[in-house]
C-alpha cells in the first residue's frame, strides 16, 4: 500500500476521501473517481465488501480487496488514488489529524447511512464519516434506494440538519441526455459542484446554444 504524507501545501489542491458501498449504482462512484482524480492532490478510497459484490454484478469486475487499484477499477493508472482496507480502523483517514477537504460516499447504502446517522462505526467507512463530521468537514452522501421507508427518511433528515449534504442519485433529464453515461455524468457533476471541484467540460442549463437546446435527443440505453 502506498503511504501518503499528511502535509498539505498551500498551493496543493485538496485531498478527498471517497467511499463506495453496496447500493446499486456503483458506476456513480467509479465515474466520480475518474472525474475528481485530476482535480485533487490525492483521493483516499475505500470500498465495502458489499460494494465489491455490486461491482461484480453491475460492472463485471470481480476483484478482491488485495487487487483493488486505479488500473483494475478504472482501466487507467492514477498515482494519486490510494486505497484503504475497509477493516483497517487504524488507517490515516480514521484520524481527525489527517488533513483533507471532506468525504463522499457514492453510492451510499441505507445501512451505511444509518450507521453514520446513529454514530455506530463498525468499519473504516463509518469511522471516516464520523471523523469528517466531528472535524466540521464536508460530508456528501449519495443514497440510492427506492422506495424510501420512514427510517431512511428520518436518518437523512437527521443528517441534513447536522450539515451533511444529502445528494440522492436522482439523475435529471433537463439537458436531454442521450446515453446512460450522460445521465451518470450529470449526477457526478452535481457531486463535484458540492466538493468545490467545478469541471469546465460539462453542459449546464442555460449554457447550451439555441440549436442544441431546440434539437430533440433520444436516450439510448445501449
Amino acid at each position: 500500500m502506498v503511504m501518503a504524507s499528511n502535509r498539505l501545501t498551500e498551493s496543493a489542491a485538496p485531498r478527498w476521501i471517497i467511499a463506495l458501498t453496496g447500493a446499486s449504482g456503483i458506476r456513480y462512484g467509479l465515474r466520480l473517481l475518474e472525474r475528481s482524480a485530476p482535480l485533487v492532490e490525492q483521493l483516499h478510497v475505500v470500498l465495502s465488501e458489499a460494494a465489491q459484490r455490486v461491482l461484480a454484478e453491475e460492472e463485471g469486475l470481480k476483484l478482491s480487496g488485495s487487487r483493488l487499484s486505479a488500473e483494475t477499477l478504472l482501466k487507467k493508472p492514477y498515482p494519486n488514488i490510494l486505497f484503504h482496507n475497509i477493516k483497517d480502523i487504524g488507517a490515516s483517514i480514521a484520524s481527525g489529524s489527517f488533513l483533507n477537504a471532506g468525504m463522499v460516499v457514492a453510492p451510499c447504502s441505507m445501512s451505511t447511512l444509518g450507521a453514520i446517522a446513529t454514530g455506530c462505526a463498525t468499519n473504516l467507512i463509518h469511522r471516516a464519516a464520523e471523523v469528517t463530521m466531528k472535524e466540521g468537514r464536508k460530508l456528501i452522501l449519495v443514497p440510492r434506494e427506492t422506495p424510501l421507508s420512514p427510517i431512511h427518511l428520518e436518518n437523512m433528515l437527521k443528517l441534513s440538519k447536522l450539515g451533511v449534504c444529502i445528494l440522492p442519485a436522482m439523475p435529471g433529464f433537463y439537458l436531454n441526455p442521450h446515453s446512460i453515461d450522460e445521465l451518470v455524468d450529470g449526477l457526478v457533476t452535481k457531486i463535484l459542484d458540492q466538493m468545490g471541484l467545478t469541471p469546465s467540460d460539462v453542459r449546464r442549463w442555460g449554457e447550451t446554444t439555441p440549436e442544441q437546446s431546440s434539437k430533440p435527443r433520444v436516450l439510448k440505453l445501449r
